[in-house]
């Protein structure tokens, strides 16, 4: 995966590269990801562990192009999927050009930021800090923060950023860039991820689920879409998807009471999913209970996970 060639800056060289963008849980980098590609990309929301699959942002730009990977969070494998997210970050780490390591300013650093940032200096791969949120908090605490970042390892540069208010995101892609050697283009130049559209339809379904039910049902929320296709006559977009849960209560939730739940969902989706594909879409959702589909192998294979 890792550009190739030499750290040429001219016009006449075309430079690529692979970031991987990490850190712990919930700490923006969906985000970052979606502010610097000017789209949406990823879905985001407040739960931990949002991020399943490695996302690819493309940045594009004349002569340049740059591959932001979103990587899940790094976290300790308590079953078959999170195992294969961690994997997925594991092996990214070894292949990619630059690693962007994200800090919460609001949190400050932790055991877990130590503990990501140990593997990402590990690899010798070259390690840019962005300590995000800095909308959140004052000088008095980003200092700081700002000293404890810079412990971690021997990092690059440091940039302070809210990915939310867009702040110093432009000095961040500066820099990202700088360090981008010749290389090809990996993706056409109108491109924003690597994700087909079904795969997005199917995550902005489960970012509304995310939103509508909080805490109550993260985890245990996959979708799968079964049907996308477009109307011979009309401008119109038939999906059908299927929300998955492991326990009866579960699907209760979803539903909700006279299917109110379903249906915001759902409203809220299509709305999504309209901006994407550019289309009116026709949304049908089911839900269906799955016992311990997050340890069967060949659903997670299904799910493309």
């Amino acid at each position: 995966m890792k550009a190739t060639g030499t750290d040429g800056i001219d016009g006449d060289t075309f430079r690529s590269g692979f970031v991987a963008v990490i850190g712990r849980p919930n700490v923006g980098k969906s985000t970052l990801v979606n502010a610097l590609v000017g789209e949406k990309v990823a879905i985001v929301s407040r739960v931990p562990q949002t991020t399943r699959h490695r996302i690819a942002g493309v940045l594009n730009g004349s002569g340049w192009q740059v591959v932001l990977l979103d990587l899940p969070g790094f976290q300790k494998p308590r079953d078959l999927l999170t195992e294969r997210m961690q994997t997925a970050v594991n092996t990214t780490l070894r292949e990619v050009d630059l690693i962007l390591l994200m800090l919460n300013a609001a949190e400050g650093v932790g055991a877990g930021d130590r503990f990501v940032a140990e593997a990402a200096f590990g690899t010798g791969t070259p390690v840019i800090i962005a300590v995000n949120k800095t909308d959140l908090v004052g000088p008095d605490q980003l200092l700081p923060m700002i000293e404890q970042a810079g412990e971690l390892g021997d990092y690059q540069e440091i940039f302070p950023i809210s990915a939310r208010k867009g702040w110093s995101l432009g000095e961040l892609k500066d820099a990202i860039l700088a360090r981008m050697a010749e290389g090809p283009q990996y993706f056409p130049e109108d491109a924003v991820s690597d994700q087909p559209e079904r795969v997005v339809a199917g995550e902005l379904i489960r970012e509304q689920a995310l939103r509508l039910t909080r805490e109550e049902i993260p985890h245990a929320v996959a979708v799968n879409v079964t049907h996308m296709e477009q109307r011979e006559k009309g401008d119109l977009v038939d999906i059908e998807a299927m929300i998955i849960v492991e326990r009866e209560s579960q699907k209760g939730i979803l539903i909700g009471k006279k299917g109110k739940m379903i249906k915001d969902i759902g409203s809220g989706a299509r709305g999504e999913i309209e901006s994407l594909l550019g289309s009116q879409v026709f949304l049908s959702l089911t839900v269906r209970v799955k016992k311990k589909w997050r340890q069967n192998e060949r659903m997670l294979g299904d799910l493309g996970l």
